[in-house]
Order: C-alpha cells, then structure tokens, then sequence
C-alpha cells in the first residue's frame, strides 16, 4: 500500500505562504469484493450517474479484479466525513488519504500551475509515477516537480486469496516511510502580483515586473487569467470552459520562457537564496 507524502509548500519573497496542501480522499474499489452493490445508493453519495458507475466499476476490472484502483478521485474532507458513516453498506470499496492543493490567493496562476493525474505516457517512461498519481501539469508545480513531490512510501500487507487483509508482512520489517517534498521560495511578490492582476481585470495583455539588480522576477500578470483554485479536485470537472485561459496564454515560447527564468529556491537549499524568507 503506497503511502503518499506532503508536496511542498511554495512562498512568495516575502514568506506570505501562495500554495499549501489540504487533506483530500480517494475512493478505491476492489472489484474481486464488490458483491450485489447499491448502485443507487453509491451514486448518489458521490454524485454520479448509473451508467458512469457501471463504467467506473467496468474500468477498475480490467485493470485488476484484485487490486484497488481509484473509483472516484479527491474527495474533499467535508464529502468525505459524510461518505465514512456509509462506507461499511459497500463491501469493496475504501477510502485512501491524499492531499489537494490550495491555493491561498487567487493570483499567479498561470505561474504556479496546477497538478492532476499522471497520463499513461508519463507513467510508461518514469517508474516513479502508477495509476492514479499526481504530477505537476504545468508552471511551478511542473518545472520543480521532483523537488516539490517528495518521496513515497511503502506499507505491505498480506491478503489471503480473496484479497482480505491480514496484517502487515513480517510486523513491517520492509515498509518505507514517506518524506515530505520540500517548500520552494519564489522571487514573486504576492502583494504586487494581486495590485497587477487588479490593474488587467477586464483586459487582454501582460505586465512583468523585474528587479533590475537582481534580474529577480518580481510579478507575471497575463490576462484574462483565472483563480487557481477552479483547478482543483473535483471542482475542476464542474467548471465549463475554465482551461481556456491556459491554452490560450501559456503555451505560448514566451510562457515558456518566463517559466524558465522565475527565481524558485529550495528552503533547504545551503546556496544563497534569490528570495528568501525575510526577518
């Protein structure tokens, strides 16, 4: 059983925290121990339709009849505290403990980038990365994914042939600990990155502001944008047509090459830090 850890914080220049984490579930499903299941009753706690769950369960067999796979992907921890006094009514299905992100305000968003699941392509060239893990898709979250992932960890349990659980393999000699990923100090100023985002609702275009001794970047405004948060768990299937800002302003060479020169540290690096907690 994968044990995830904590992705890492990112700051701005200033220390005002821009990206943290947020406790978020999974809904896993064993199909081999789904037996006569409520599909009215699962539906309608999770807000799926018949037909998506018969897809859903269809899936997760093809996959594998005996390993857990995700049935329904980052349930908040609201949902979740309702979906916990139901679960025992749905033999083979579980709830795994992830993180979401959070965003704290609702700037930058082009910048910080956002995480989702890891694609079959990514999945076939990195071992790293299985079914059902995230990766940052794009911005910081991509271009300091290894840095901010941290490492996973490993319990192994013993199952009988019905995939029943039966305790942990030799009292847990060979599980691994997850550690953390670590927290990054970008050379952004939140507060001006708000004032230039103010400056652009409305309109088409960009602002860049940059410290002319340093080359530190200071803000990134290009508009029309969008709150970050929209990308976030299962939020983001609700919201029509809320990626098109993203495809239509990032890809772009000069996207690209803002996304290369953002001054991003480590917290834990020892060289000196671009921008660094002040005080």
């Amino acid at each position: 059983m994968t044990q995830y850890p904590a992705r890492g914080l990112v700051f701005d220049r200033k220390g005002k925290l821009l990206v943290y984490n947020e406790a978020a579930y999974d809904l896993m499903v064993i199909p081999r121990q789904v037996k006569n299941p409520d599909t009215a009753a699962i539906c309608e706690l999770i807000g799926i339709t018949r037909e998506e769950f018969i897809s859903r369960l269809k899936r997760a067999r093809n996959y594998s009849p005996y390993k857990p796979s995700i049935f329904e992907a980052q349930i908040t921890r609201e949902n979740y505290g309702f979906l916990e006094e139901k679960l025992f009514r749905f033999p083979g299905f579980f709830v795994q403990s992830r993180t979401l992100r959070k965003y704290t305000y609702p700037v930058a968003a082009h910048t910080l980038g956002y995480i989702g699941e890891a694609s079959p392509e990514v999945i076939a060239k990195n071992p790293y990365y299985k079914s059902g893990d995230y990766i940052g898709i794009s911005g910081i979250e991509k271009s300091y994914e290894e840095i901010l992932r941290g490492q996973k960890g490993l319990k192994i349990r013993v199952v009988d042939v019905f995939n029943r659980d039966k305790g942990s393999f030799q009292e847990g000699k060979y599980d691994t600990t997850s550690a953390a990923g670590t927290d990054l100090y970008a050379s952004l100023d939140a507060d001006l990155q708000a004032y230039g985002e103010l400056l652009m609702t409305n309109k088409k275009g960009s602002i860049v502001a940059i410290e002319p001794k340093t080359g530190e970047i200071l803000c990134i405004v290009s508009s029309p944008s969008y709150d970050p948060n929209l990308l976030v768990g299962n939020i983001r299937r609700k919201i029509t047509g809320c990626c098109w800002p993203i495809r239509y302003l990032y890809p772009s060479s000069t996207g690209q090459r803002w996304q290369a020169i953002l001054p991003v540290q480590p917290s834990n690096w020892s060289m000196p830090l671009l921008a660094s907690r002040r005080g």
